[in-house]
């Protein structure tokens, strides 16, 4: 939630985000995504490629501190 909030995304709880990541890449519907789900249904959604890509780009976090 942090790094969502940090990067500007907001308007989804963790839960909501969650979900919307197993209805997009969780190819075979049993509730659990393996490592290879996850790479290749990230690959594949190019939104969820730009979220994940910000999630890990920490220039916002320093910023952050930065300005107290």
């Amino acid at each position: 939630q942090a790094i969502q909030a940090i990067n500007g995304h907001t308007n989804m709880s963790a839960e909501e985000f969650t979900n919307m990541i197993f209805q997009k890449i969780d190819v075979n519907n049993d509730g659990e995504l393996t490592l290879e789900e996850f790479i290749t249904g990230v690959e594949r959604d190019g939104d969820l490629m730009e979220l994940i890509t910000k999630s890990f780009d920490l220039s916002n976090v320093l910023k952050v501190i930065q300005s107290g």
